[in-house]
């Protein structure tokens, strides 16, 4: 079993005791961690491959719990645009058009993304041509959960997308025994609730009772928009989490997103739950609105962080999300101390962990535990000097200090080279499937200052 031993490093374990070793080692075995800190000599193999560390930080791979890696290529088509003109008349069109290498090029694209930000896992929400996604994911070397976007209601549904509650489960469930424990076991697939505007309660509950029988979770966009709480008032005669409460869907299996409009006595449902959350600063700042982050970490519920999609945030970058996560509710409460550093890095690491079922194999540096790390290189004059490297990982580094990213005990960036997937390939294919699908899908979008167009072109 090959072994990989990275030494002499600033090794932040966030494990049980949150330990910080400096000139820390992590010995690697196979796709697991043998020992972290100080490593014995006898533990070591005369073939290791050993990496020097020094003046390096390293640190659990970073934990993206909402994804949509059908939308990298609409990256720019959804900016200044309210919610719902969002949906129906930039991505409905735009995912409803696309086939299933539309789908493959556009997960690549995402998960070059991920890996040069420090994601080794990631929670997809939920696309329509998931065997490309798969494809994809298993070609990068990421882990992640795969869904399938469900919906079998809802006005202004593209045709290519109606279908009834027993098709919408039948195919969850074809595609979950496709793919779940694919790639090594990096690949696990979850049953997918897109909102409740498209989703049905008979659909809600029978996805509920197919989660528990497979022991996976549901994944869904949870109080995103003042809108949906009206809606559900009016439909269902509740707002969207005490319907769901109604409904027996709320369970520790049970992955809500963005929740930025909920109540005290919703945030006592989830606690009371052990729902799970994902918060996306970034796209949740362009037009949802803020979330009650520090009520919920207060109440002990797990707050993951996520990107969310290329089209709604722009930057599918969870460096990003951190130095986001750190600011606004500190602005918005006018507290200094809400959300600290040392929070929002559990939050990208052993949170995520909890919030996708993941939390016995990663989250965390510690032996036995799955081999998914990154390495920061703190050399930037962004991130000079450091006296407090948590503070400055959150408050000062980005992604370009991502240096080297490992999962599952194999190399998927050294030098922020991308070993994986060729980085020159992807780009340029991405832009040119990108024009194409947009073309195809009919979506024009208005130009913000006069383009002259010279024959050049």
């Amino acid at each position: 079993m090959k072994q990989i031993l990275i030494k002499n490093g600033l090794v932040i374990t966030m494990n049980g005791q949150r330990q910080v070793f400096e000139g820390g080692d992590v010995l690697v075995a196979g796709d697991r961690i043998l020992a972290v800190g100080m490593v014995a000599p006898e533990q070591i193999m005369d073939d290791a491959e050993v990496v020097d560390a020094k003046g390096k930080i390293i640190l659990p791979g970073l934990i993206n719990t909402h994804v949509h890696l059908s939308q990298q290529l609409a990256r720019g088509i959804g900016d200044d645009v309210d919610l719902l003109t969002w949906l129906r008349q930039r991505i409905w069109p735009y995912e409803s058009s696309m086939d299933l290498e539309d789908s493959y090029i556009s997960s690549l694209a995402c998960c070059l993304e991920l890996i040069k930000s420090g994601v080794t896992t990631f929670a997809e929400a939920g696309g329509q041509e998931v065997d490309g996604m798969g494809r994809a994911v298993a070609e990068s070397g990421l882990r992640a959960n795969l869904a399938r976007s469900t919906m079998d209601c809802g006005e202004g549904l593209p045709t290519r997308w109606q279908e009834d509650t027993q098709v919408a489960l039948q195919k969850q469930e074809e595609l979950l025994k496709r793919w779940h424990g694919q790639a090594e076991g990096r690949i696990r697939f979850w049953f997918s609730l897109r909102t409740i505007f498209n989703n049905s309660d008979e659909l809600i509950k029978r996805t509920k009772v197919l989660a528990d029988q497979y022991g996976v979770g549901i994944h869904m966009h949870v109080a995103e928009v003042l809108e949906e709480i009206q809606f559900a008032r009016e439909s269902r005669g509740l707002p969207t989490v005490e319907h769901l409460a109604k409904l027996g869907v709320l369970d520790r299996n049970f992955l809500a997103v963005h929740t930025v409009w909920l109540s005290d006595k919703e945030i006592d449902l989830f606690a009371l739950h052990d729902v799970k959350v994902s918060h996306n600063p970034g796209a949740a700042m362009k037009v949802l609105g803020f979330a009650r982050v520090p009520d919920m970490l207060d109440r002990g519920i797990p707050v993951s962080l996520g990107t969310d999609g290329a089209p709604c945030n722009n930057r599918m970058d969870m460096m990003s999300e951190m130095y986001l996560t750190s600011l606004i509710h500190k602005g918005r409460t006018l507290n200094p101390q809400v959300v600290p550093a040392e929070k929002v890095l559990e939050m990208a690491t052993i949170y995520g962990a909890r919030c996708l079922l993941w939390e016995d194999e990663i989250g965390s540096l510690e032996p036995g535990k799955k081999a998914d790390l990154i390495m920061i290189n703190p050399t930037s004059p962004s991130s000079l000097p450091m006296h407090d490297p948590i503070a400055n990982l959150v408050y000062a580094m980005n992604s370009s200090n991502v240096e080297s990213s490992m999962c599952n005990g194999r190399w998927l960036m050294r030098g922020r080279k991308v070993l994986t997937m060729s980085e020159e390939k992807i780009l340029q294919v991405t832009q040119e499937r990108a024009a194409a699908l947009i073309k195809k899908a009919g979506i024009t979008l208005p130009e913000r200052f006069p383009v002259i167009r010279t024959a050049a072109q």
